[in-house]
């Protein structure tokens, strides 16, 4: 097993799955015809078989299809893992486990690097990934992870325990509606809107800890940073919320009643939307954030991404490696700035991975851009990428992607079959 990289890894705020697909053409007259066919592609470093294409694949700069799965409604890309869900509800991991990321057995040679699955006593309705922890809500509001946490001193451990190799519900007790991983934490949004945090709070991610408590070497030590806690916001204590998103070291929530967006984390390139460069330890009205309906926020390690209900992709934060899609031009953005390369699209789905940026369009198209020297970003090499490039494939004719996934080194893509184009033949 090649050893993991010391550089931090973005991990990807979680995936909802598509609405169910529309019945496709049978060749044969009497074969039945299935409800749903999806597939689900990866491209960039496959080292520890985090690509699932089997654990000679090292590397795929274009979109390469993993067999034998086309039930995913819903994907994650971890650090060096990835997590998928299929639509009756169980889990499938593969890629790095040293941390217990997989949450399955993997003592056999070489069964790291081939989808599994996950033991879980329920069904699972959404799935997250962190740089070494998984998670999965399951349907009936529980939450269960495995994996491990880490900080500035290593590893954490996912519970007081230790890591945990396999799932430990978190949060019992609590009915949970939604999930969200960073990096090195998780954030979780209960029926009532408030919302726990739990992991490494050092950049503030956790929004309910100082800066003193949120190191292991506080009083409190290990335990006030892996029981999750209820986040605090100071106007009233408690706000309800109604949507959440994890950055690799920053969390979003979406004020129920205002839509106002609050933000606490890192925000050394403005990539919260606060005014000053500094870590915010709690909460924080973002006004550049708030004022508009946001379907989704993604953050990487020093940007974010966020896409509006029109379909329409805003960037902020740092401008190296063109993450921030502007052009090579451009200075880092301290306000949010409309992405000239999609402004005549209506996207869906929009995501980042440490220093790349990906957004789906309406009518199943995918671009990318940013660092591109893993071949994260599927355009076929390992060029950085200024301004948004269409992502083309042979494994991406006649396929509509619905969603994606940035992880650490790889990229992970969820596609169906394009029914228009195959009606319309």
């Amino acid at each position: 097993m090649p050893p993991k990289k010391t550089a931090k890894r973005g991990a990807s705020a979680p995936m909802k799955g598509p609405k169910a697909a529309k019945q496709l053409k049978s060749e044969e007259k009497d074969a039945p015809i299935p409800d749903y066919i999806s597939s689900v592609l990866t491209c960039g470093q496959g080292d520890v078989g985090q690509l699932g294409l089997g654990e000679n694949v090292v590397e795929k700069t274009r979109p390469a299809a993993i067999q034998g799965y086309q039930d995913i409604v819903a994907i994650a890309a971890g650090g060096m893992h990835s997590v998928c869900l299929t639509m009756s509800g169980k889990v499938l991991t593969f890629g790095c486990n040293d941390e217990g990321a997989l949450g399955r057995d993997t003592s056999n040679e070489g069964s790291e690097a081939c989808p599994g699955f996950v033991t879980l006593p329920k069904k699972a309705i959404q799935v997250t990934a962190g740089d070494s922890h998984s998670a999965a809500l399951l349907d009936d509001g529980s939450i269960y992870a495995w994996g491990s946490f880490r900080d500035s001193h290593g590893g954490m451990g996912l519970t007081i325990r230790g890591k945990e190799q396999l799932p430990t519900e978190i949060l019992p007790m609590f009915k949970v509606t939604k999930i969200a991983s960073g990096t090195d934490h998780l954030v979780m949004l209960i029926e009532n809107g408030y919302v726990y945090t739990c992991g490494c709070g050092e950049q503030g991610q956790l929004g309910r800890l100082g800066p003193r408590s949120a190191n292991r070497n506080s009083r409190r030590g290990l335990s006030a940073l892996l029981t999750p806690g209820l986040v605090e916001f100071k106007i009233t204590r408690k706000i309800e919320c109604n949507d959440i998103w994890a950055g690799s070291y920053c969390t979003f929530a979406k004020h129920r009643q205002k839509g106002d967006i609050y933000a606490f984390g890192l925000n050394n390139y403005y990539q919260l939307g606060l005014e000053d460069t500094a870590v915010y330890y709690f909460p924080q009205r973002s006004k550049i954030f708030s004022g508009r309906t946001w379907k989704r926020i993604s953050s990487g390690q020093h940007h974010s991404v966020a896409l509006d209900d029109m379909g329409q992709v805003f960037v902020i934060g740092r401008k190296e490696y063109g993450r921030l899609g502007l052009g090579p031009q451009c200075s880092d953005a301290k306000e949010l700035i409309l992405v000239p390369g999609l402004s005549s699209m209506k996207c869906v789905d929009i995501a980042t991975g440490t220093a790349q940026s990906f957004a789906v369009t309406d009518s199943g198209k995918m671009y990318s851009w940013g660092m591109g020297s893993s071949g994260q970003l599927g355009t076929g090499n390992e060029s950085d990428a200024e301004e948004p490039v269409l992502v083309q494939a042979r494994n991406l004719e006649g396929q509509c992607v619905i969603a994606v996934s940035g992880g650490g080194q790889h990229t992970m893509i969820l596609a169906v079959p394009n029914v228009r184009n195959e009606n319309s033949s």
